[in-house]
């Protein structure tokens, strides 16, 4: 059986319906980069039951995607809470590594789509291409038919408190995607000397760092949310937005789901694998001086290259300025 957070669902299926499990125990980013698969799996089995294995922070996001029930899991340190040999059909569009194909093949689907492994017939991976077109390459080497630029999101259930503002999103996972405050700073008191509705969005880890960045910007401390809003909050914000900056995070992502437009910070990632579809959306960076190390302990040089001007003369080509 599902645990107890998966709402009840028997894993043989609600009314009898088949049971398709997704396995994508990540972030929020990533689960944003793999909705064009999840709509194109929806679509292809609309008898099933479908259910997204991810951390349970994600519900808000992952009720949006539309037709998908949350199986909380906390990564890959733990079994998949399913009983072997009730899922018909499982997916793993987490990696390619032994632990994500392990727990995959644990729950003894009937039909397995996957790369290639030892286990799995599958397409090669492929490591330099986009994330959204390796999940829909994948699903159409199994015959599935998936469009890349899929990527909207149901309307939040809510309306957000903050509408048509200008959201400056100073926050990262990673030091090396972080953009320095001053220039956040310089960004958001141009943009509200000229008018912007300007609020700093962030994490509660991050709240410290939007504070400060509201501070030299001239901003009352109201305009900072980081740290007030739940996720669903957060997406009724980014849904809402008449502008979105940030760097590369689950904030660009958003934008790019509701099609808001938005200014992106690139640093270690290559927007070539991660930047925005086809809409508003201009990426900033020096590719040249990229180091492209994730997890370094300070912002990618590919970042530093940025300087705020960059961005402002970005946000008058979006004709917002």
């Amino acid at each position: 059986m599902l645990g107890n957070d998966a709402a009840g669902l028997s894993v043989s299926g609600r009314d009898g319906r088949p049971l398709l499990l997704v396995l994508r125990a990540l972030q929020l980013g990533d689960l944003l980069v793999a909705v064009p698969a999840l709509h194109a799996l929806r679509r292809a089995f609309p008898d099933h039951l479908l259910v997204y294995a991810a951390p349970a922070w994600l519900r808000d996001a992952v009720c949006l995607v539309g037709g998908y029930d949350l199986l909380p899991v906390p990564g890959l340190s733990e079994p998949l809470a399913v009983e072997r040999g009730t899922v018909d059909i499982a997916v793993n569009l987490h990696g390619r590594g032994p632990e994500s194909q392990l727990r995959i093949e644990a729950v003894g689907a009937r039909q397995v789509i996957s790369h290639a492994s030892n286990n799995s017939d599958g397409p090669g991976w492929v490591e330099d291409i986009h994330e959204r077109r390796r999940w829909t390459r994948l699903l159409q080497w199994h015959g599935i038919a998936a469009d890349p630029d899929d990527v909207r999101l149901k309307p939040p259930p809510v309306r957000t408190q903050w509408p048509d503002a200008t959201a400056v999103h100073a926050g990262a996972a990673f030091a090396s995607r972080l953009w320095p405050e001053s220039r956040f700073a310089e960004v958001a008191e141009r943009l509200a000397q000229s008018g912007h509705r300007v609020v700093v969005t962030g994490s509660a880890a991050e709240r410290a760092r939007a504070l400060a960045v509201a501070a030299q910007a001239g901003l009352p401390t109201e305009a900072v949310l980081a740290g007030r809003l739940s996720l669903g909050e957060f997406i009724a914000l980014m849904a809402d937005a008449r502008l979105v900056v940030s760097g590369d995070t689950g904030a660009a992502h958003l934008a790019a789901a509701y099609r808001r437009p938005s200014v992106v910070l690139f640093g270690p990632a290559r927007l070539e694998r991660w930047g925005p579809p086809p809409g508003p959306h201009i990426v900033l960076t020096k590719a040249g001086l990229r180091r492209g190390d994730a997890f370094a302990g300070d912002p990618d040089p590919a970042l530093l290259g940025v300087r705020a001007q960059e961005v402002l003369d970005a946000v008058r080509a979006l004709g917002l300025l």
